[in-house]
């Protein structure tokens, strides 16, 4: 079944959500394991089966615009002695899809200030 062009899916709203908080820290870039926990802390092992999931999200992002990514400089990874990682940013087209499903989604309503549940 394909989805409306646009269409977001969990996870991918989950990524740009967790990608514009990375970005608001000490740099706008980010790798997947990085994702991932943050991923974790957010929202718990249920958004997140497996990092092969994440992954595909991420070139299906890459694809649509929402995120550009570049590899790491070879010399950054020798340094630490590890494979070079995939280094991910988000775009503006990320930024105001996120704008736009923050717009038309109700908060559950413990995320309302003020408001008991």
């Amino acid at each position: 079944m394909r989805r409306k062009p646009g269409a977001l899916l969990p996870l991918e709203i989950s990524i740009l959500g967790a990608a514009m908080e990375l970005a608001a820290g000490d740099s706008p870039e980010f790798h997947g394991y990085l994702l991932a926990s943050a991923l974790r802390e957010r929202e718990g092992a249920r958004m997140l089966t497996a990092h092969g999931t994440l992954y595909k999200a991420l070139d299906r992002m890459r694809k649509a615009g929402l995120l550009e990514s570049r590899w790491e400089d070879p010399e950054a990874a020798a340094k630490d002695e590890r494979p070079r990682r995939r280094l991910y940013r988000l775009t503006g087209a990320g930024e105001r899809a996120l704008a736009a499903v923050a717009a038309t989604q109700m908060p559950a309503p413990a995320m309302i200030p003020g408001v008991a549940t």
